[in-house]
């Protein structure tokens, strides 16, 4: 007697399976490296708003040097007196130097050179009435004085992070859907691909409900394989990344790292991935036998 054959699977065989497995890894790698970048640009944004949000730059403008120090002198005084002011400090004239000398080479040094005394401020608060009341302050010590809020000079900065974020988050919708697709498309043809399977269980009882988790179970354990997979190679990718970005010693790279925040909610990826395969796999199967059966 020959022995019986074992019932195939009601999706695809092993071969289709490790397909499907590979495709679903794929999708969560890509979901979790978009999210990371997503996380990882919003945190950067925070943390730059947080510190140019009280910080204020004094410019004194005078072209007689001994003018201009003296006024710098009493504007410092002035700010290290009040208690809107955290620190300030005057910057080196040598800094003013380098930072000139990209266009005024080496004339950038130059005593005689009209170049403006630069104090660094640090408010003790944030908030723009703060601000102006330093501002204040630092031009009754000295009307040649300019005051520029560091915020404002950041704004096309922090204004690309927040693109860059949108544009995470729309990638990561996008993927989503994608996978609900791909999940959709594979419970389908399983369940055309058994059709006299189905019929046959349908004749001896069997509900669409019970059908339908049958389909779930098998999608939610590919989903699972392959969720574990992608989201595992992309963590060590955006690790391996996060790592590159603090030997670079920048404060706005460092600012974009991920934090015990962003990496638990990078944990939940794979979950709600698996979630959203299961109920994607359910949905398509419950309407195709409403449908059609």
């Amino acid at each position: 007697m020959r022995p019986r054959r074992k019932p195939a699977p009601l999706l695809e065989g092993s071969r289709g399976r490790r397909a499907m497995i590979a495709v679903l890894a794929i999708l969560v790698f890509l979901t979790v490296l978009a999210a990371a970048m997503g996380l990882g640009t919003r945190a950067a944004e925070r943390q730059l708003g947080r510190q140019l949000a009280g910080r204020l730059t004094v410019q004194v403008i005078d072209g007689e040097p001994a003018r201009r120090d003296a006024a710098a002198a009493r504007v410092l005084a002035g700010l290290r007196a009040s208690p809107d002011v955290a620190q300030a400090a005057p910057v080196d004239p040598a800094e003013i130097a380098r930072l000139l000398q990209p266009w005024l080479g080496s004339d950038g040094a130059d005593a005689g050179l009209p170049v403006p005394a630069l104090i660094d401020v640090d408010l003790a608060s944030p908030d723009d009435v703060t601000a102006a009341r330093v501002a204040a302050l630092a031009r009754r010590a000295a009307p040649s004085v300019r005051v520029d809020r560091q915020q404002g000079w950041m704004s096309p900065v922090t204004g690309l992070l927040q693109t860059l974020a949108l544009i995470a988050a729309a990638v990561v919708a996008l993927l989503a859907a994608a996978t609900a697709a791909v999940v959709m498309l594979a419970a389908r043809a399983g369940l055309e691909t058994h059709r006299a399977t189905i019929e046959v269980m349908h004749m001896l009882g069997s509900t669409d409900v019970q059908l339908a988790r049958l389909f779930q179970r098998r999608i939610a354990l590919d989903a699972t394989f392959g969720g574990l997979a992608g989201a595992g190679a992309a963590a060590a990718l955006a690790a391996l990344v996060g790592t590159r970005l603090s030997a670079l010693r920048s404060e706005l790279a460092s600012a974009g790292l991920l934090g015990p925040t962003e990496w638990s909610i990078l944990a939940l990826v794979p979950l709600a991935f698996i979630l959203l395969a299961t109920w994607s796999a359910r949905v398509a199967v419950t309407r195709a036998l409403k449908r059609v059966l």
